[in-house]
């Protein structure tokens, strides 16, 4: 699934090609995705100008004027590409949002797990988005946040930090990541943790998502970013599926276990 870096490397991929344009026309060919699109998206977009392309954990936010905002969220495998408007659709372009000048913004998603919701008001209150926690690389992610959440808590800290009402978008690859780069074992209970360790957590949580937006994210399967390329950060990944290879800081081997019916990988010797 597309995580936050990879969200974050789409959303600026079509800012700059969407923001600020009018969408003169949709073309909606599939209107059930992982629920059914709005019928009053075709209706009610076009003619609008969409003033900004934002990000909210997963969530891409297009907002139109009006106040009225475009939900989008990729699911498993979709993806945005924006294309000239004469490009024919392939199986898997589901819609197009036709925009001024000659151009399109095209939703391909082979699994049809992604979603397009079309919201009046304010989108940060709609139901999807008005109890997630704070965003991890805003001011709101704090050592001090992250210590009260843990404070007295059992739950294992990998699973704690990959629970979106605690902080939003760290998935699976990267909670993995930053534990290693933190030297934290992800079945550590999140209560009998040292603030001064959660503090190198939070660090490292910020840390591992820069670099992987810097670099356009992780590529898994099917994902892609804006533009056609593929992210190109996975090489650089310490522990995630490297089980059985060397540890890169030490002479341990990564391990891999399964939490919560996800894969987490760690290095024995460098987590505790």
């Amino acid at each position: 699934m597309p995580e936050l870096p990879e969200v974050e490397t789409t959303r600026r991929g079509v800012a700059p090609w969407i923001e600020g344009t009018r969408v003169t026309a949709v073309a909606l060919r599939q209107p059930q995705l992982r629920w059914p699109v709005p019928a009053s998206l075709g209706r009610e977009l076009p003619g609008r100008r969409v003033l900004a392309a934002e990000r909210r954990a997963k969530y891409l936010l297009f907002r139109a004027e009006g106040d009225r905002t475009l939900m989008l969220h990729l699911g498993m495998s979709g993806s945005l590409r924006i294309l000239q408007a004469a490009a024919p659709p392939g199986r898997h372009d589901h819609m197009d949002l036709v925009l001024e000048g000659g151009r399109l913004l095209r939703f391909h998603d082979p699994r049809r797990f992604g979603s397009a919701d079309w919201i009046a008001g304010d989108p940060l209150r709609h139901p999807l988005l008005c109890e997630l926690g704070p965003e991890p690389l805003g001011p709101g992610f704090s050592p001090e946040y992250l210590a009260a959440a843990c404070r007295g808590r059992r739950i294992a800290i990998k699973q704690l930090i990959m629970n979106g009402r605690i902080v939003v978008g760290v998935g699976n690859i990267y909670a993995s990541e930053a534990l290693f780069r933190a030297g934290i074992h992800p079945l550590r209970a999140a209560g009998r943790i040292g603030a001064p360790r959660l503090a190198a957590l939070v660090t490292a949580i910020r840390e591992v998502l820069e670099a992987a937006i810097r670099q356009g994210g992780t590529t898994l399967r099917d994902f892609a970013w804006g533009d056609g390329q593929r992210g190109y950060f996975r090489p650089e990944l310490a522990v995630y599926d490297r089980a059985g290879e060397p540890c890169l800081r030490c002479a341990g081997t990564i391990r891999a276990i399964v939490q919560g019916q996800r894969s987490s990988y760690y290095c024995a010797g460098c987590q505790r």
